[in-house]
């Protein structure tokens, strides 16, 4: 530090460079600005409206915890499979090692890898539900997301529970090569055998679900649910525009875009997903019970 500098905060001239990131982080803890609208708000509020800006309605992400609570009935979640966790099979390493990256990831969400299953009831309607969690890699489909929502699908399969996923992801983990892609193919198989017992399969949509996880389980549910301003794609924007040679429209792999387009089935906002999830299961239950 220079000595001007050092002379100014004994005088007070300067803001001490520690106070003044405590205030930032403070003022961050207490208001929350919209990045969408730019309404600057209470932290309190947003969180009162399930993470959604009261006035535009952005959808702000959403961790697996956080779903829990919006979704079902008070300690009514029960997770099963809790105990799984990456390894790294392949001794993979780019500017980290994998092992080193799952050590972060684990320690900085709480979580073993990027999905949370469970049983769980929704007015008392009881479902399996598998929950994406983008914050753990980006949401990346590795070995144990795949085995964790296969053993949740046969679980489902066998106690004739109705089926959920909420699906935030960029894809396919890298880091777990075929392994990670073989994912796809098995949790469709279970999802076959499912569909077969005549039980319902819901798909949740949320920002973003991309790449092999769209090319799988998020795009077979029997209704296809997506959260308002989603990112839903497989290939990216840049690629496609260079393979077709033609500029995409602005709204182009939006929640709003595939609806038009007849992808997905619903828009429902994140407010109002657990009502609507509720008609959707007292439907299927007036029918076949």
């Amino acid at each position: 530090m220079s000595l001007f500098k050092w002379l100014a905060q004994k005088r007070n001239l300067l803001p001490d460079k520690k106070i003044k990131q405590d205030d930032l982080k403070l003022s961050q803890n207490l208001w929350i600005k919209c990045n969408h609208c730019d309404l600057l708000m209470y932290n309190k509020v947003l969180r009162a409206n399930l993470n959604v800006c009261p006035k535009c309605n952005y959808h702000f992400p959403a961790s697996s915890q956080d779903r829990i609570l919006y979704i079902f009935d008070t300690n009514s979640w029960k997770s099963i499979d809790s105990n799984l966790s990456s390894t790294d099979p392949l001794g993979f390493a780019d500017r980290k090692l994998y092992r080193q990256r799952l050590l972060e990831m684990k320690l900085k969400t709480g979580l073993l890898d990027a999905v949370e299953t469970g049983i769980a009831a929704i007015n008392g309607i009881q479902v399996a539900c598998g929950i994406m969690d983008f914050r753990f890699m980006g949401g990346s489909m590795g070995s144990v997301v795949g085995e964790k929502l296969t053993r949740l699908i046969e679980k489902a399969t066998i106690h004739k529970l109705p089926l959920i996923i909420l699906c935030a992801s960029g894809g396919a983990r890298m880091q777990e090569g075929m392994l990670s892609l073989m994912q796809m193919a098995k949790v469709s198989s279970a999802l076959h055998k499912h569909s077969e017992a005549s039980l319902p399969y819901f798909t949740i949509l949320t920002s973003p679900t991309t790449g092999g996880v769209t090319a799988s389980f998020a795009m077979l549910g029997d209704i296809i649910i997506a959260e308002p301003g989603a990112l839903i794609a497989f290939a990216g924007r840049r690629v496609i525009e260079q393979t077709i040679k033609e500029d995409l429209p602005d709204n182009f792999q939006t929640s709003e875009y595939l609806f038009k387009h007849g992808f997905i089935d619903l828009i429902i906002s994140r407010t109002q997903l657990r009502a609507q999830l509720y008609k959707l299961l007292s439907l299927y239950f007036n029918s076949f019970h």
